[in-house]
């Protein structure tokens, strides 16, 4: 009793007829999750950071702190 042949001919294929479709769903799969677990509430939080921003007080607070170069605070 001897071992059979190994299938060699037409192997890369059959292998990728069946390995192809999962990898395609998989990545599809990872790409949906990355999206609702990742981007949507990065978006939601810059949404809420900037519905509350105000830049008029950011830069007087700045100014007052005298980071600026060229603006002085506004009691010098």
């Amino acid at each position: 009793m001897s071992l059979p042949k190994p299938a060699m001919r037409g192997l890369l294929s059959k292998r990728l007829r069946f390995h192809l479709p999962i990898a395609f769903a998989f990545s599809l799969v990872a790409a949906v999750a990355f999206k609702y677990t990742v981007t949507e509430p990065r978006k939601q939080a810059y949404a809420d950071f900037y519905k509350h921003y105000d830049s008029m007080k950011e830069f007087s607070a700045m100014r007052e702190a005298g980071i600026f170069e060229s603006v002085r605070p506004t009691g010098k």
